[in-house]
């Protein structure tokens, strides 16, 4: 593989991972928006089916969305930022 196509692949491969990121941050405010607006109705639904507490319930989601968070910041952000500043080093040097 030479330097133009790995230029290419990485330029792909940031495009795919910024691309995640957005998609990952609009789930998240969509389920913050669901959550406020039909939080009651969804723990209704759901503490039919399980023995679970209204706390129980809130923290379920402020975990899953806290872990949501931190996942897309690390396995989709942070390779975005570092292939931005590789290619970003590169040019330099060309």
């Amino acid at each position: 593989m030479n330097n133009d196509e790995m230029d290419y692949l990485l330029d792909r491969l940031s495009d795919v991972l910024i691309s995640c990121v957005i998609l990952s941050t609009l789930f998240l405010l969509l389920w913050f928006v669901y959550y406020l607006l039909a939080g009651d109705w969804t723990y209704k639904v759901h503490s039919r089916f399980f023995e679970l507490s209204r706390r129980d319930f809130d923290l379920v989601n402020y975990w899953g969305m806290a872990i949501t968070k931190v996942l897309s910041i690390v396995f989709f952000l942070f390779p975005y930022l570092s292939i931005k500043i590789l290619m970003r080093k590169k040019r330099r040097i060309k």
